[in-house]
């Protein structure tokens, strides 16, 4: 894909998220990813398997959400297969609390896919919204 290909990638993946789209979303995750969600949150870990992260990470969060979460990418830079993309991400928890947070992912990508993403983020907005 190059390194324009896999930005557009991130790009379509954003955007599909900012539409409420996960179908659109988990396509363009491999079946075999690996994907680190860095600290010692509630939400923290290395999923293994898109089966898993959907199961461990994804549903857990989006069930603690309105309405999903909206993503704006500040910037995104790539090389070889790896592109990082800094966001600001937006959404209200169940109960009516903001959550805003800011990300970097270091994401991997082969055969269109996502094959490695590691999340970084600001742990302790996450463990005072979402609790321990």
């Amino acid at each position: 894909m190059g390194t324009i290909g896999n930005k557009m990638l991130v790009r379509s993946f954003c955007e599909a998220g900012n539409r409420g789209d996960m179908e659109a979303c988990l396509s363009l995750i491999d079946e075999d990813v690996v994907w680190k969600n860095m600290g010692s949150t509630r939400f923290s870990g290395t999923f293994r398997g898109k089966k898993d992260l959907v199961e461990k990470l994804l549903d857990p969060l989006f069930k603690r959400l309105q309405s999903g979460l909206s993503s704006e990418i500040e910037l995104l830079v790539a090389e070889d297969d790896r592109v990082v993309a800094l966001t600001s991400g937006k959404a209200e928890t169940v109960d009516g609390q903001p959550y805003n947070n800011k990300y970097c992912h270091v994401i991997r990508i082969q055969r269109g896919r996502f094959v490695e993403v590691i999340e970084y983020l600001d742990t302790e907005l996450v463990t005072t919204v979402f609790g321990r």
